[in-house]
């Protein structure tokens, strides 16, 4: 069997069932959730993805590639879905998009989903505005850890970061060098003493062109086990995802849409809500 390039549209073998999570408060979440092929799995990402007005979803690109590629290389369940009212290929979620203050019902129902399914090890993977919802909203018993990719501290603040240290549970924030909120030397000041700072040189907000340096890290925390680098080919059935599918899907499909705040051309321009 011939050896092939793991590229951007590359979709590895894995279990993957289109799953619906229902929230205390009535509405119906779409999502995905893959899982290894041929094993258990040693961990489980919960995915919580950028602000959805500024055209984050389940399918951002590097959750997609976390799903595509993860189950396969590293053994790892991968749990995506669409905040309420949020629109990806995968359908459109109920309810409207609110602040970060609604949302706290998504992400419980995503954790007690996983909990239900009896999958291993949950982690809660943000980014952007899912950073934010990790912090604000993910610290429940059920979940081990969390990683926030480019958190941008909009609507969470210290009180969330103390309340997870408190608990002993292990955050890690992955920081891009040319972030446009939060850059490494004021992410070690804002965490300091609360979670891992891991500065990516070079990298940017949208983590494009870094996807796997992104998850090569949150597979050394998740995953301690799995040897990282991961692999950058795979010896095996591989089929290619269609791009085009999410052309239509990138910031600028979003821009007639209400946004809460100036739209600056990054996915989490929104102030922190008043209380």
């Amino acid at each position: 069997m011939s050896t092939n390039q793991i590229r951007a549209n590359s979709i590895l073998p894995a279990v993957r069932e289109d799953i619906e999570l229902h929230t205390a408060d009535g509405l119906r979440l779409v999502g995905e959730l893959a899982r290894p092929l041929d094993r258990d799995p040693v961990a489980t990402l919960v995915c919580l993805h950028p602000l959805p007005t500024h055209g984050g979803m389940m399918d951002s690109h590097v959750f997609r590639k976390a799903a595509w590629r993860l189950p396969a290389l590293a053994g790892i369940a991968v749990l995506r879905f669409n905040t309420r009212g949020t629109s990806s290929v995968r359908g459109t979620s109920e309810g409207a998009f609110d602040g970060a203050v609604g949302e706290k019902y998504d992400v419980a129902a995503a954790i007690e989903f996983a909990e239900f399914a009896e999958l291993p090890n949950i982690w809660l993977l943000g980014w952007s505005f899912g950073t934010d919802l990790t912090l604000m909203h993910g610290l429940d018993p059920a979940v081990a850890g969390a990683i926030l990719l480019s958190p941008p501290l909009r609507f969470s603040d210290k009180s969330d970061l103390i309340k997870w240290q408190a608990s002993g549970k292990p955050v890690t924030a992955i920081v891009p060098e040319f972030d446009d909120y939060l850059r490494p030397p004021e992410a070690y000041e804002r965490f300091a003493g609360l979670a891992e700072v891991v500065p990516v040189d070079g990298g940017k907000h949208l983590w494009v062109g870094d996807a796997e340096t992104v998850l090569d890290e949150v597979v050394k925390r998740v995953a301690p086990g799995v040897p990282v680098p991961l692999p950058r080919t795979w010896d095996g059935p591989m089929e290619n995802g269609d791009m085009n599918a999410y052309a239509d899907r990138t910031v600028a499909a979003f821009a007639d849409v209400p946004v809460p705040g100036p739209l600056s051309g990054s996915p989490d321009s929104a102030p922190r809500p008043r209380e």
